[in-house]
């Protein structure tokens, strides 16, 4: 049986806002309490566009690349922080301002959702 977003919890939700326009990171913990699941995407209105990103190195260069999914194993728990799987918000709107919440909502592979308030933080996470 597929997992259920009642399933599914998140913590630790922040996002890096960066003046101006540029895009802002949402970091957070994934922790899958059923069945093997994968997440499918997100979406904000405080975001023109929200991606999955995954940032790599490889000898000696860093970079970013968007993804279709992530798997979250039964029981399994997936971390998204700087450096590693983290959503890149573009075009932010005035709700990407620290000190603020964005909601973000997850969309999951059996179809359900589930909405998290996110904290916005500054460029030096606080």
């Amino acid at each position: 049986m597929p997992a259920s977003a009642a399933q599914v919890n998140v913590s630790g939700a922040w996002f890096r806002a960066l003046p101006s326009s540029l895009p802002a990171g949402g970091y957070f913990t994934l922790h899958n309490g059923g069945a093997d699941i994968r997440l499918t995407g997100a979406r904000s209105p405080a975001c023109g566009m929200l991606m999955l990103h995954k940032s790599t190195e490889s000898g000696g260069m860093s970079s970013m690349a968007m993804v279709e999914s992530i798997d979250v194993p039964a029981g399994g728990t997936v971390e998204f922080s700087p450096g590693g799987y983290h959503l890149m918000c573009t075009d932010p709107t005035s709700a990407m301002t620290p000190g603020a919440q964005a909601s973000v909502t997850f969309k999951f592979s059996d179809g359900t959702t589930t909405t998290v308030n996110f904290a916005v933080k500054n460029a030096n996470g606080k």
